[in-house]
């Protein structure tokens, strides 16, 4: 059980600030790696679990159910928030990793549609389910645990490890996507090959686990009611202003780094094998971007670095996205290269910024909850909204001004928030200018 005698302060010593970090980075690795390798097959899974006799309908109901797990992160964030602010950080962040790796073992050992029937879809969309209540109370509780214990000048660094984590999951299960697709035959990949990344999630969540458990714990920050009652009541306008800001990051990362892969075989008639290397390797630049821009943001704000990379998102999302429907490694490479400077840049300072929006009494609550709403009912459809725009209006580019109508919005959210980067996460809410 996770220790709360022993609450970690911005002061504490550096075994101890490591100790939490890698705790942090290895949960919000499982959680997003378990996550997002359903994304990396929706392909194979759509085959097998939905099965149409038109490929793309096939492929539309399996980013449907993708979207499904996206809708059940507001919930977790409920839950799992309100663990966070009444209970305390540690016990959110333990039970979400389990929460996590009981349905992604699952999801490794469905039998398929053609051995059950609909009841093989219908277990697939339940385990999706599960999956989006646990990653809806992590990522947040993460990073508002990181922030409340660094010291005040490094609070965009420290927050980052959360993104770092969460990117290094997805990173992890593109890499491990790719590997299954090289070394095995496609007919192999189609009958068991997709369910190993699955089953070797749950080897990164019992590491996760046994980190976590020993973690010491700050105490519960609210002593009663609801968190998440009080923030709607006392601040809805920062919770708006939440929203927005998160809503490009939701967007832009899904639609680029896990939607890409079936985007780039329908647009350009690139493999799987290939597009998922190129993803993998623009993924460790993310991750070098994410840390570099984290430790900016302590220097000269969060609003400047979150309103250029909006803007930057707004003004090139076509051009790059065109560059990448021209097909070729070396243009596919360089298109999502300036998508991944941007969306790394605005992923650093975005949970940050939140953290310092909300007073530390519904902190947890208020994050999670504004957070997931985006990535939930607007990140979470973006593949299936992608898709349909496309066999809408003929454009492979359309997902392109989807990404420009979200960037002008949080633009326009992020510009609204007062600079926090000096403020005491002890002191009240900052949100309007």
């Amino acid at each position: 059980m996770a220790k709360v005698s022993t609450p970690l302060t911005a002061d504490a010593g550096q075994s101890d600030r490591r100790r939490v970090v890698w705790a942090g980075i290895v949960g919000n690795v499982m959680e997003w790696y378990d996550f997002a390798i359903y994304g990396f097959f929706a392909r194979t899974i759509g085959s097998l679990f939905f099965p149409a006799e038109d490929p793309l309908t096939s492929l539309l109901a399996a980013y449907a159910v993708f979207a499904v797990g996206f809708f059940m992160r507001p919930l977790g964030a409920i839950l799992f928030g309100h663990i966070g602010d009444r209970v305390g950080r540690g016990p959110a962040l333990l039970w979400s990793v389990v929460a996590m790796a009981v349905p992604t073992l699952l999801m490794g050992l469905l039998p398929t549609y053609a051995q059950i029937g609909v009841w093989a879809s219908l277990l697939m969309i339940l385990c999706r389910m599960m999956q989006g209540l646990a990653v809806g109370g992590e990522y947040t509780s993460s990073a508002v645990f990181l922030a409340e214990t660094a010291h005040p000048e490094r609070r965009g660094a420290a927050t980052a490890w959360a993104v770092f984590g969460a990117t290094g999951g997805i990173l992890l299960g593109s890499a491990v996507g790719a590997l299954v697709l090289n070394v095995l035959p496609l007919d192999e990949v189609v009958a068991w090959g997709w369910r190993v990344p699955f089953l070797f999630g749950v080897l990164v969540g019992v590491a996760g686990f046994l980190l976590r458990r020993r973690m010491p714990f700050d105490k519960p920050a609210a002593k009663g009611g609801s968190p998440l009652l009080r923030a709607l009541s006392e601040h809805p306008l920062a919770m708006l202003q939440a929203v927005g800001i998160s809503l490009v990051n939701a967007v832009a990362f899904y639609l680029i780094f896990v939607y890409l892969v079936s985007w780039l075989k329908l647009a350009a008639d690139m493999g799987a094998r290939t597009a998922l290397w190129i993803n993998s390797l623009n993924m460790v630049i993310l991750l070098g971007v994410v840390l570099v821009m984290a430790r900016l943001s302590d220097r000269i704000g969060r609003r400047p670095i979150l309103a250029g990379a909006a803007i930057g998102l707004l003004l090139f999302s076509w051009p790059l996205m065109v560059l990448m429907q021209a097909g070729g490694v070396i243009n596919v490479f360089l298109g999502q290269l300036g998508f991944t400077l941007l969306i790394g840049s605005y992923g650093a300072v975005n949970a940050i910024t939140l953290c310092e929006v909300f007073p530390r009494h519904v902190r947890c609550s208020a994050v999670s909850a504004s957070y997931n709403v985006a990535f939930g009912f607007v990140g979470g459809t973006a593949p299936a909204v992608a898709t349909w725009l496309i066999e809408t209006s003929g454009d492979p580019t359309m997902p392109a001004f989807y990404i420009m109508l979200c960037a002008a919005i949080s633009a326009a959210a992020a510009l609204s928030v007062r600079e926090s980067r000096h403020r005491s996460l002890k002191d009240e809410a900052t949100a309007t200018t």
